[in-house]
């Protein structure tokens, strides 16, 4: 029986039930994941165990299946990478991102591995003789080439991912290289059609691949491409104002045609671009500051940037492009009465939308926001305060050690003992979270002594 906890003020239910229907979805993706890899080595064992009669046919046949292993988490990433509502949904950005960093080094790194292992199975199994037969591999099979380059674009791809790297790059750098990981998957069909006797050794086999390629395919081009483009043109999304919040933070105003038609929850981003001039086909992910309100929309953006620090010179009537919406920083997950913010920084953004959306009762809802300066949204939440209930706090100042998320202050106590007296039922309350990674990441810590369930942590980290 589901129990349904009755909101004094709406009369709006909390309804556990998409909480759970998300967790049978994502175990239903981990099965799809194991499964797929299963197929791979089942389909490969039918020849491969067979074929390795020797020290130099063990080494191709491994390199065979390492390929084939690299290939289907490939598509994994490419169809994580699709944005699939159901598992966008599901999953959420934090764990998505974890998932697709994940399958992208495992798959990469198995590539490698698989043409290492060829080059020295065909070199007869002499190890000193591999790069030479590697060359002539390159140079002389079909497809081989193609698949080189498209090795070469995924290594970049995942090395250009790694947070020291991410770190000396812009954004619209690390969003453009990112791009190449297109190219490299699309390099790399060529080659097992021309190459791989395992795509065509067997009916199943290929059926398999052929259908796990179709569905990578169209699912980029639906959720990717077909579905944003869509979106922009059904709802026409214009600048309407740009406001200052502070020396580094601005608001963007938006109004379109039937908003109320677009799928957009208070908490959720999208994906932005504005037709205001050079770089404008680069995209941005932006929460959404304001609950929407089937009229208008929006965002608030700190500098941090090239991209961002553009919009405070956008003009009335630019055109808006849109990806999205995404993210799990919504009501869907939630399961009590009682929720917690807390936010650093233009972290706030999603979750003083929430703070204006969720149904709950005054005094049901702590916020606390870390900022070095005067709090963002300082008057809207002392609106929020005033008229909702919502329990506002501000922590300030920088953060007094690396591994605490409290900013600045007298009281010597830890995170922990702070955390418990500020909101001593937080383990008894679901719990929205945003900020930067290292800060965020602090936050868990706090939150997981506090006893509070992993399953109530809601969770969204800024950054790329």
């Amino acid at each position: 029986m589901t129990v349904l906890l009755e909101h004094p003020i709406r009369g709006h239910p909390v309804d556990p039930r998409p909480a759970r229907v998300d967790v049978v979805a994502r175990a239903g993706a981990g099965v799809a994941v194991v499964a797929s890899l299963a197929v791979v080595v089942a389909l490969w064992a039918g020849g491969g165990i067979t074929a390795s009669g020797s020290w130099a046919d063990g080494l191709t046949s491994l390199g065979r299946l390492t390929g084939l292993l690299a290939a289907d988490l490939l598509l994994v990433q490419v169809l994580l990478m699709a944005r699939i509502p159901v598992v966008e949904r599901a999953v959420g950005q934090d764990r998505l991102a974890r998932w697709h960093r994940l399958a992208g080094g495992t798959s990469v790194t198995l590539m490698v591995a698989h043409i290492g292992l060829i080059s020295w199975g065909d070199a007869a199994g002499r190890l000193a003789a591999a790069p030479a037969t590697f060359w002539a591999l390159t140079l002389d099979e079909p497809g081989v080439l193609l698949a080189v380059a498209g090795t070469a674009c995924l290594v970049m791809v995942v090395v250009t991912s790694v947070r020291a790297a991410r770190r000396r790059l812009r954004y619209e750098s690390w969003h453009l290289l990112h791009l190449y990981a297109y190219l490299g998957v699309g390099l790399a069909l060529p080659h097992q059609l021309w190459a791989g006797q395992d795509f065509l050794s067997s009916p199943v086999a290929t059926a398999y691949w052929w259908t796990l390629w179709a569905a990578a395919v169209v699912a980029v081009l639906v959720w990717r491409v077909g579905l944003p483009v869509l979106r922009t043109l059904r709802h026409d999304l214009r600048v309407t104002s740009v406001a200052c919040e502070d020396d580094t933070v601005w608001s963007i105003y938006m109004t379109g045609r039937r908003l109320d038609r677009l799928p957009v929850a208070a908490g959720q981003f999208l994906i932005w671009r504005f037709r205001s001039g050079p770089g404008w086909s680069r995209g941005h992910p932006y929460s959404l500051s304001a609950a929407p309100d089937g009229r208008s929309l929006r965002i608030s953006v700190k500098a941090l940037g090239d991209g961002s620090r553009l919009v405070a010179s956008l003009r009335p009537g630019t055109r808006v492009l849109v990806e999205g919406p995404y993210g799990r920083l919504t009501a869907r997950p939630r399961t009590r009465a009682k929720v917690a913010f807390l936010g650093a920084g233009v972290g706030v953004t999603p979750l003083r939308a929430l703070a204006e959306d969720l149904p709950y009762a005054p005094g049901d809802a702590v916020l606390l926001q870390r900022a070095t300066e005067r709090p963002l949204f300082a008057r809207e939440l002392d609106v929020l305060a005033a008229e909702r209930g919502l329990d506002v706090r501000w922590l300030p100042g920088h953060r007094r050690a690396r591994d605490s998320w409290v900013g600045a202050t007298n009281d010597p106590a830890d995170d922990l003992t702070l955390l418990r007296r500020w909101v001593p039922d937080i383990a008894e309350r679901d719990v929205y979270v945003c900020g930067p990674e290292a800060w965020t990441t602090a936050v868990r810590a706090t939150l997981a002594a506090a006893g509070l369930p992993a399953a109530r942590l809601h969770v969204e980290t800024f950054g790329w």
